[in-house]
């Protein structure tokens, strides 16, 4: 007798779809503004290089201290109602922006905003591997974080567009309306039943996955020069003279983080996750690296270092789509299932750190060194350190420690 094949779970329920929907409008919303708030802080507030860098961080710096505390509550109440009152929050706070007609009321509004971005996205990403089946984790996984990359790819060239044509106001207006969109979405998305959990006494590891650590700390070597590309990379390419739109960037970037998803998403499910992780941070270390050498190039040819820029973007996006489901993986797959929450926001605390180091020391040693190519020049290095900490010591770790 032929053996009958195995039947694929199924991955595309409507929940799925609505929560896809309502992840790419959350971070439609976020990207929008994003790279235009380098602009809105000189222009109107006039504040300068080493200023941007601590009052952008205050963002990540919220989400990073609320991040821990998600994971335990996510972990112990029901999950859709805190998802639904952060989406709420993170939503309502681009209205606010509207109203802040003074830099200190501005930097509380960013501190709020992200407070509610680090309860939301922890929640989204434990709530999408509570609907989807075991056995595609690591696809699910990557079409959940595609749609970051979608709104990647337009959210930021959209607002750099719109900053050339319209007022802060009609952008701000503009996230606001894609937040509501996206709430509405975070509605429809049915979370099965939960039995109640135990309340057990209140230890560290209920706030960090301890067995991740080691992995947080290679992750937030990573995250350091990411947050610096994107936060500064329109900046960079204005420094150097290149002839190109940095929205392109964006959109490239974005373009190589869904290709690779799909690619690295199967590799995972396949059980190849530090393969996967390993060959994602050799490519990074090669786009920061070349990066850092736009300057040069531009000085030499400006229209070769608008190609190379552009190119950049595109394996820079391979590299970290190629990343993100298997790190996420790895720190799920290390953590029992009644620390779903945890184990996410252990990963997503390691990024946040990385991410507002990088905001911060990005413009301080572009000021203090003459320019952002230096920055890049500190990432590769920092990526370099990640790599090599990852082969000898967390890849080891986690075949010791995982759990399935």
């Amino acid at each position: 007798m032929n053996a009958q094949p195995v039947k694929k779970e199924v991955l595309f329920t409507n929940s799925f779809r609505y929560i896809l929907a309502a992840n790419f409008l959350l971070f439609f919303a976020f990207y929008l503004i994003m790279p235009i708030l380098p602009f809105y802080l000189t222009e109107e507030f006039g504040a300068g290089r080493s200023l941007l860098g601590v009052i952008l961080s205050c963002y990540t710096v919220a989400a990073l201290c609320i991040r821990p505390f998600s994971g335990y509550l996510l972990d112990m109440f029901s999950r859709k109602p805190l998802y639904m009152l952060a989406y709420f929050a993170f939503t309502a706070i681009f209205g606010g922006y509207m109203l802040a007609g003074t830099l200190g009321l501005f930097i509380a509004l960013r501190v709020f905003h992200g407070f509610a971005f680090g309860m939301v996205t922890v929640a989204g990403n434990t709530i999408v591997i509570d609907i989807m089946p075991s056995s595609r984790r690591g696809e699910g996984l990557g079409y959940y974080g595609l749609a970051n990359n979608i709104a990647m790819s337009f959210g930021p060239m959209i607002g750099l567009f719109m900053h050339q044509l319209y007022s802060y106001e009609v952008i701000f207006t503009m996230a606001l309306v894609f937040g509501m969109l996206g709430l509405t979405m975070a509605g429809m998305v049915k979370t099965p039943h939960r039995d109640p959990v135990r309340r057990e006494p209140l230890s560290l590891d209920r706030f960090f996955l301890l067995k991740g650590l080691p992995a947080g700390v290679s992750l937030l070597l990573l995250s350091i020069p990411y947050g610096i590309t994107t936060t500064y990379v329109a900046m960079y390419a204005q420094e150097i003279g290149l002839g190109v739109s940095p929205g392109l960037y964006f959109t490239l970037m974005a373009v190589g983080l869904a290709v690779s998803r799909l690619f690295s998403g199967r590799q995972v499910d396949k059980g190849r996750i530090t393969a996967v992780i390993s060959l994602g941070m050799c490519l990074a270390c090669v786009s920061f690296f070349a990066l850092s050498e736009c300057e040069d190039l531009a000085g030499w040819n400006p229209g070769v270092a608008s190609a190379a820029f552009l190119t950049i973007a595109l394996l820079q996006g391979v590299a970290f789509g190629t990343m993100f489901p298997a790190f996420n993986t790895l720190f799920v797959n290390l953590a029992p299932n009644s620390q779903r929450g945890t184990a996410t926001s252990t990963y997503l605390t390691s990024w946040d750190v990385g991410i507002g180091i990088g905001l911060m020391v990005g413009a301080w040693i572009a000021q203090a060194f003459g320019g952002f190519s230096h920055a890049y020049l500190l990432g590769g290095v920092l990526t370099v350190i990640s790599t090599l900490y990852f082969w000898l010591y967390v890849g080891p770790h986690f075949n010791r420690n995982k759990l399935r």
